[in-house]
């Protein structure tokens, strides 16, 4: 057995988040109530990742007390959604239990207390139901190992009875998401309290084709930090809960988490100011997030030119579109980032997008979004890696993958110079032909042609088996077919039609 000494509670913490993080799209597809917004698992993952993160932060020889409240306080400000206000609470409930040198059944059993207290309107069939279910298992516990498995086995129990208790999950054929999500936290602390380790709990996936709850309800869901008095707190859930639902206010000692679904953000806000200083102040359309595309994995591709968008297209990627030399605009890729899934990988194939895109990712992650950037920096390595996307892998391996080809694809272009210019290939006036490796000028010449035949000849020289040109508007009409007949039959080509403006020939070398 193991004690919850200060290592153990630092596993427990990044074992749990990155249990939920592997299986953050399955409970996402449990999520139907009270919202159907897709993003319970995603909430869960990003609430016990905080919690993990300021455990870690800490000196290795701090007092196991100091770490519980870390523990609970990285959970508080870091908690997202419904779902993870209410865990939250429960690791607070834990923490003051091991803090007044109680034990681990104590602390399940406060926590539990303290969870279902904070939320106004408690509903059975949800994560308060398992966290009851699995406080009550571990009363009669000899050992916080007994305490521990009793929890975790108990929650399981619990969770496949959610149906039964709440008719919209049955009638969608799932269990409750948040508490799928809280039997994975509580698996993780038996897994680390008895040292034995079984590779992560299954989340039960549906019966049936998901159907949510048709009517949305409240129109927003508002959340923020907020530093105020008890006094001023207990006022403030009376008014936030005659405005709306779902509402979760978690914390104490001066620092509170708040939750509620409203029909108008603006009061729910003011409210508040009125109770103290409000900060972290977070704001979703729920009809949004409820109507937004409902798959778990997406991909956004960033296109200059209609044929290098179709392409994109036809390979599954939502596609932004840009002008050839300019950016694309900060609402297209927002948007698109949105309507692509709750986990998305995004192509922002030019230096100029990826600033772009960074920006467009930021603003989704407040929204529940997870999104990767890639590097790519040009139309071939964003082929290259929407290639190997594979919505079945987990998405940071997906992401690994489709880095790992990218970054294994040379790219080249050609283009017309229209000023004159010192490059790293010397000095050129416009009109002169401009082959380029990797970003910079590497061939000046005045027939297209042989420009662009001296750079596949250089990239090719340093290995690969794939080349892909890419046509513009610009080119030649036998360009490409001459280029094939160049590299004959010892390297594999892939010709598309770009149609791209400014460039009559990009090239990719894998």
């Amino acid at each position: 057995m193991v004690t919850l000494d200060s290592p153990a509670v630092r596993r427990w913490a990044r074992l749990a988040a990155d249990q939920l993080g592997r299986a953050r799209a399955e409970i996402d597809a449990l999520n139907v109530f009270p919202v159907a917004d897709g993003d319970t698992g995603t909430n869960l993952h990003l609430t016990m990742l905080s919690a993990a993160e300021a455990v870690e932060a800490l000196p290795d020889d701090v007092d196991p007390a100091v770490v519980w409240q870390t523990l609970s306080y990285g959970a508080l400000v870091g908690a997202r959604g419904n779902s993870g206000v209410i865990v939250s609470q429960a690791l607070r409930g834990m923490a003051e239990a091991i803090r007044d040198g109680a034990g681990l059944k104590e602390g399940l059993r406060r926590g539990a207390t303290l969870a279902r207290e904070a939320v106004a309107r408690p509903v059975e069939g949800t994560v308060l139901t398992v966290l009851s279910a699995a406080a009550e298992a571990a009363q009669d516990a000899v050992s916080p190992e007994e305490a521990a498995r009793s929890a975790a086995a108990q929650a399981r129990v619990a969770l496949r009875r959610t149906p039964e208790q709440l008719d919209v999950l049955a009638r969608s054929g799932v269990v409750d998401a948040g508490g799928a999500g809280l039997a994975i936290v509580l698996e993780s602390l038996a897994e680390v309290i008895t040292d034995s380790y079984g590779g992560g709990y299954d989340v039960p996936a549906p019966t049936s084709r998901v159907t949510p709850m048709t009517e949305v309800g409240a129109g927003y869901e508002v959340m923020y930090l907020l530093d105020a008095e008890d006094g001023a707190v207990a006022k403030l859930r009376e008014e936030l809960d005659a405005m709306g639902d779902s509402l979760v206010v978690v914390g104490g000692e001066g620092l509170w988490n708040v939750h509620v679904h409203v029909d108008e953000a603006g009061p729910a806000i003011e409210a508040g100011l009125r109770a103290g200083r409000p900060y972290r102040i977070r704001v979703t359309y729920l009809a949004e997030r409820t109507h937004r595309g409902s798959a778990g994995r997406g991909v956004v591709a960033v296109a200059a030119g209609e044929g290098i968008a179709a392409l994109f297209a036809e390979c599954g990627a939502a596609v932004v579109r840009r002008a050839p030399g300019s950016r694309p605009s900060l609402p297209s890729m927002l948007a698109a980032i949105r309507e692509a899934g709750n986990e998305v990988a995004v192509l922002p194939n030019d230096e100029g997008a990826r600033a772009v895109a960074a920006a467009a990712a930021e603003i989704a992650r407040e929204d529940g979004v997870v999104v990767s950037v890639l590097p790519t920096k040009a139309t071939v390595q964003g082929l290259a890696a929407l290639a190997v996307h594979d919505p079945l892998r987990r998405f940071d391996d997906d992401v690994v993958a489709m880095t790992d080809a990218a970054g294994h694809t040379r790219y080249g272009h050609v283009t017309v110079a229209d000023r004159e210019a010192v490059t790293s290939a010397g000095l050129c006036r416009p009109g002169d032909v401009l082959g380029l490796i990797d970003g910079d000028v590497a061939v000046i010449g005045g027939d297209l042609a042989a420009v662009a035949t001296t750079i596949v000849d250089r990239m090719v020289a340093g290995g690969g088996e794939l080349v892909t040109l890419v046509t513009g508007l610009d080119a030649p009409v036998r360009l490409a077919q001459d280029l094939e007949d160049h590299l004959g039959p010892v390297m594999e080509v892939v010709v598309y039609e770009g149609g791209q403006g400014g460039y009559p020939l990009l090239i990719g070398v894998e």
